[in-house]
């Protein structure tokens, strides 16, 4: 690292000006964070982490394994203090060289530390290879515990990785290499600049720190995101319906309405026109329609799972059949949205409806038998302060899955973007999928925890059946035509987990594609990307592994073959169908009001 040094009186002065500047800028940032955080005095969140009892469990467990076996814990205890010892020992004999250079470092390569100076500094060395060796040995702790079951094992471990995480030397100023000379570089103005990024960020939220992934200034609805052109044709306290511009001549007769999550708002599936779905489709000839949610408020409390059966998935059903003249719609549920497409598929098969000529699923997940890496926030304590939560306020506010969803991946999606804005100054990227991502909906109270507790802790849809509206609805009575899509890497619905779900519906006609990358990234792959590749299998009979094994690779996006399957859905061509056309009332211009209302806290 380097200093900025000068012997010119007049730069010299510039720069005690600048630093006596800097001072009043900090002083008044100060004053305005203080501000910020006694507003959030009183406040006391329902979700303050796991319950004391997993640690004093663990202890108990670590106690018990040192009585049982006191060689195998002398043995770990002595690994660590050997390590810790020896690499103490070379750092002081690498400084007493005088050359200034560190040890040999064996700990591997960590994106984290990609600054030359983790490597060549003896400091910043001692500090990374110190905490790698500290990491490593709270892992292997964790991992001998023994008498501890499964579950509340696999909690130790995610928040013990929290732990190990948020301690990494990166994210302190004092040891951050890359922080120390952007600070020394710009005279300190990265510093002033990240302490106004980190009170925006605590302002924004109500005095919650939310990270803020993306540059919110870069982007407009409908000015360069969700900018393909149709018309709100519907609206009811549920959702708006968009009918979306026709771009062929000619559309297929079966038109085609896709229910996003509520979870995060639609317009994931068209953030620009080179990887919009909605334009995709359009241009293949479909009449698409496409479900805008209203983001609750705590009026909608008592709002639950049948009302968005009720007054969204049938209500659209209906209004979509009445606009196009057409008896039957193809139907797509993606996450959430496909879990309840499924629900009210059974529904439906119960009242005899036949509404739905096809349904597919993105990511979704209708059986929770294995609940992966959400686990740890499926125990009853952590349901426990959800529900604490959604009393007090009515809604389950995005900010807590926004949270919890990230934490999955905290080095990627927290600290590792605190660190850019807060100790680096950076202004966030202008990136689209990030921007979504900040773009939270709430969850209504009730709903919330129906889904929760019935259908993720209880797995009751796929383990016997979930009672709804008057009804037993189960997998088996599923059993229009489906096409599944799940995601290789998706840590949100893992595709084993989705596999098994689609194996237990009681449809004929399944296709099941597997593809490459996660939950967003294998969804929103455009066929011009060339990028991400995807495997198919026939035989739905075959364990996960086994499809697996015999699936056939095929380059390049699914969506062309699922195309080739939703066409054969799709009836014959007709006229292309204007939105309005049919002196159907048009309510205002596609994105609409909904998608534009801003999460409260």
């Amino acid at each position: 690292m380097t200093t900025k040094t000068t012997d010119n009186p007049a730069t010299a002065e510039i720069s005690a000006a600048r630093m006596a500047e800097n001072l009043r800028k900090v002083e008044a940032l100060t004053e305005r964070l203080g501000q910020v955080m006694s507003s959030r005095q009183g406040h006391q969140a329902a979700l303050d982490g796991p319950n004391q009892e997993l640690f004093a469990k663990a202890g108990q467990a670590y106690a018990s394994e040192a009585l049982t076996n006191p060689a195998k814990l002398m043995e770990h205890q002595m690994g660590y203090w050997t390590k810790t010892v020896t690499h103490f020992m070379e750092a002081q004999q690498a400084l007493a060289k005088g050359t200034l250079s560190a040890p040999e470092d064996k700990t591997g390569t960590d994106r984290r530390f990609a600054n030359p100076l983790w490597e060549t500094h003896p400091y910043f060395n001692f500090v990374k290879q110190q905490y790698l060796i500290n990491a490593a040995a709270v892992t292997q702790a964790v991992e001998d515990v023994t008498d501890m079951e499964p579950r509340e094992k696999q909690r130790l471990a995610y928040f013990s990785r929290q732990i190990v995480d948020m301690m990494s030397p990166t994210n302190f100023l004092a040891t951050n290499p890359d922080a120390l000379q952007r600070a020394i570089d710009t005279e300190g103005e990265s510093l002033i600049k990240g302490l106004e990024n980190l009170i925006g960020d605590l302002e924004s939220n109500n005095g919650e720190l939310i990270v803020k992934l993306a540059d919110e200034k870069a982007f407009e609805l409908g000015r360069n995101i969700a900018t393909s052109p149709g018309k709100v044709v519907f609206r009811n306290k549920m959702f708006e319906l968009i009918q979306y511009a026709p771009t062929t001549e000619k559309v297929h007769a079966t038109p085609l309405l896709i229910f996003p999550p509520w979870i995060n708002k639609f317009y994931i599936l068209d953030l620009k026109e080179q990887n919009s779905l909605v334009k995709w489709l359009v241009d293949q000839g479909h009449t698409l329609f496409m479900i805008s949610w209203v983001n609750p408020d705590a009026t909608y409390r008592d709002v639950g799972m049948e009302d968005y059966i009720e007054d969204g998935y049938l209500a659209a059903i209906r209004e979509v059949k009445k606009i196009t003249g057409e008896k039957k719609v193809n139907a797509v549920g993606y996450c959430i949205a496909g879990t309840t497409l499924s629900l009210t598929l059974s529904l439906m098969k119960q009242r005899g409806d036949k509404s739905v000529k096809s349904a597919t699923l993105f990511t979704a997940l209708t059986d929770f038998s294995d609940q992966g890496e959400f686990r740890p926030f499926l125990t009853d304590d952590f349901i426990d302060g959800i529900e604490a939560e959604t009393a007090d306020k009515g809604i389950l506010p995005s900010i807590i899955m926004a949270r919890t969803f990230s934490y999955l991946r905290a080095n990627d999606l927290v600290y590792g973007p605190a660190v850019k804005s807060y100790m680096m100054g950076e202004t966030p990227p202008a990136f689209d999928l990030l921007y979504w991502n900040g773009d939270g909906a709430n969850l209504p109270a009730k709903m919330a925890m129906q889904y929760l507790r019935g259908l993720c802790q209880r797995n009751e849809l796929a383990d016997g059946g979930f009672d709804l509206m008057g009804h037993h609805l189960v997998l088996d009575e599923v059993d229009v035509p489906l096409c599944a899509i799940a995601c290789e890497t998706d840590h949100i619905a893992p595709w084993k987990d989705s596999y098994r779900g689609v194996q237990k519906m009681g449809a004929k006609d399944k296709t099941f594609i597997m593809t490459q990358s996660g939950h967003i990234a294998g969804i929103v792959n455009p066929p011009s990307k060339g990028k991400y590749g995807h495997y198919t299998n026939e035989d739905m009979g075959l364990t996960h592994e086994d499809w697996l094994e015999g699936a056939k690779f095929h380059t390049g996006s699914w969506w062309p073959r699922w195309g080739k399957w939703l066409e054969k859905q799709s009836g014959k061509m007709i006229p292309a169908r204007i939105p309005g056309a049919d002196g159907h009332k048009i309510i205002s211009d596609a994105p609409g009001e909904y998608v534009a209302k801003k999460a409260n806290h």
